[in-house]
């Protein structure tokens, strides 16, 4: 059998190579699945029909290969031969192997195959290196495959964070590749430095087709660079490990393009990509008043804090306990302001609000990624200065203050409210902060969010109610006493007042009690039978 395969290897190398083109799903009529350099094809893989992918007419001046194939949540597997090795085979959405080509070598087969029961819509893609370029993964200490171009993705509702092998110097082919830890000049893998590119996938777009057509801005070196953002460039010094802020829906593809300063070239890993959701388990999945409102947001905030922190308590619990303690809280503040008037403690809670939103704010731009923010007493010193700073600058206008507050906060909330049908980055602003002060290590993540047309629309709409509704609230309150006495001062007053004043027609109000007794006897009447007609009294003669 296996001298009728290499005879049948033979054969289609000898055969003229395809035309150019756009690559079609199915397979050849030899069985094979046949690929060219740097073409995408769509295949569809079944549980009991392994395939054989092959690549011909590779040119000499190529050294090595990378085959790449993509699903979007169910698994794949691609191996050099049909037994399936721990350092020959890769299983996952996103994987690819490395082919170090022998001399003389113009043919390169793969093993394709899913455990899957149900089909597995994939798109896979052979690249093709020169001796000069560096190889991804050529030093690979870490994962089971002798050399791994595969980006490894982790991820929880905090923060996704990827790794991946360190690359080598490249080599012709029949040489032996350069050592990886004998040396750490110039002259060794230690002078190659390592781009890490981000790319968001349209919002609200779960669909496979879009995953898969995406994927394929992703896994050349041109490509790569000219459509993703390029969040942070690693040397051979640094831990081969990048942290990132989940974006729980959100479609996001990471790959790393490799360069070598010295000769100027470049190779990519294979891409990976992630929703920080789960396409298939029950949780966490992909398709998962004034005064009482600043009331609820201060004590569900911290309450929500605590209990995540110091209980084991599952998550929808979690949402039920900090309703009700939010609850709570707005409730106290109520009747703080109802039967006391305290208004500097409603005000002090009305400005660490707004001044939490705005230091949020301050954060989720680019400020944020500065890497002096990664130690945690330098980020929360900045950020209570800046939120303890608004209610302090405000202090001697409260009401002010108080409409500012009305004005941010509320129009924010539509933007949370929004979030909950619509995706938009812009509910991360305070998403973020909660993440930093729940997730220890979420301080190394880089909290970059897609920013498209839904958000530039949220953002409009958000600052238009802002304004809106700061100037009517200020148009309102032209003329008015800055703030109304409390109102237990008022009952009481209008109490007293009813009492003294018998001019007053509330003084013949009865009262409460009488009231009450009144409305029932008409109710009970209700509900008595009539009395028949007639005369009852006895004829007088």
């Amino acid at each position: 059998m296996e001298l009728l395969r290499l005879l049948l290897l033979a054969v289609l190398a000898s055969e003229p190579a395809a035309a150019g083109g756009a690559e079609t799903v199915g397979n050849s009529s030899e069985g094979l699945l046949e690929f060219s350099v740097g073409k995408f094809r769509y295949l569809e893989l079944q549980k009991p029909f392994p395939e054989e992918a092959i690549l011909r007419h590779i040119s000499s001046n190529v050294t090595f290969l990378i085959f790449q194939i993509h699903s979007q949540y169910q698994n794949t597997t691609v191996s050099f031969s049909e037994t399936l090795l721990p350092n020959a085979s890769g299983t996952g959405t996103d994987k690819g192997l490395v082919f170090i080509l022998r001399p003389e070598q113009s043919i390169c087969t793969w093993h394709l195959e899913t455990s899957d029961p149900e089909p597995v819509q994939n798109v896979a893609i052979p690249l093709s290196y020169s001796e000069s370029d560096p190889i991804p993964g050529g030093c690979n200490l870490e994962f089971d495959l002798d050399i791994d171009s595969n980006i490894y993705l982790e991820y929880n509702f905090f923060e996704t964070t990827i790794k991946f092998a360190p690359a080598n110097l490249g080599h012709a082919r029949g040489t032996d590749a350069p050592p990886c830890d004998v040396k750490t000049g110039q002259d060794s893998r230690w002078r190659l430095q390592y781009d890490v590119y981000q790319y968001f996938l349209p919002e609200n777009d779960l669909t496979e087709e879009a995953l898969l057509r995406h994927l394929q801005r992703m896994a050349e070196v041109p490509q790569v660079q000219a459509n993703a953002v390029k969040v942070v460039t690693l040397t051979a010094d640094d831990k081969t490990s990048v942290s990132f802020s989940s974006l729980r829906g959100q479609g996001v593809i990471y790959n790393v393009i490799v360069r070598d300063p010295f000769l100027n070239t470049s190779a990519a890993y294979v891409p990976a990509h992630t929703y920080a959701c789960s396409f298939e388990a029950g949780e966490d999945n992909c398709s998962s008043l004034e005064l009482f409102f600043i009331g609820f947001i201060f004590m569900g905030f911290f309450f929500y804090i605590l209990i995540t922190r110091l209980t084991p308590i599952k998550y929808d619990v979690r949402l039920v306990l900090t309703a009700v303690a939010g609850c709570v809280g707005g409730i106290f503040l109520v009747a703080a302001w109802w039967r006391f008037g305290i208004l500097v403690l409603c005000m002090l809670c009305i400005g660490l609000v707004l001044g939490f939103l705005v230091s949020s704010v301050t954060f989720f731009t680019p400020l944020g990624n500065l890497k002096i923010f990664r130690d945690d007493s330098v980020f929360w010193v900045t950020f209570s200065c800046i939120a303890i700073l608004i209610p302090v600058v405000f202090m001697g206008c409260l009401r002010i203050l108080n409409i500012l507050s009305c004005g941010f906060i509320g129009s924010y909330s539509v933007v949370l409210a929004v979030d909950s049908y619509l995706y938009t980055s812009l509910s991360y602003i305070t998403l973020n902060v909660l993440k930093r002060v729940l997730h220890t290590d979420f301080r190394r993540a880089f909290i970059n969010v897609p920013f498209q047309t839904n958000d530039f629309i949220i953002l409009a709409v958000w600052g238009m109610l802002a304004v809106s509704g700061i100037t009517l609230q200020i148009r309102r309150e032209r003329g008015q006493p800055f703030f109304p006495p409390h109102p237990y001062k008022l009952w009481k007053r209008e109490r007293e007042r009813r009492v003294t004043n018998i001019l007053d027609p509330s003084y013949h109000v009865p009262p409460l009690r009488e009231r009450l007794y009144g409305r029932l006897a008409q109710i009970k009447e209700l509900f008595q039978k009539e009395q028949p007609a007639g005369e009852r009294t006895p004829l007088l003669l």
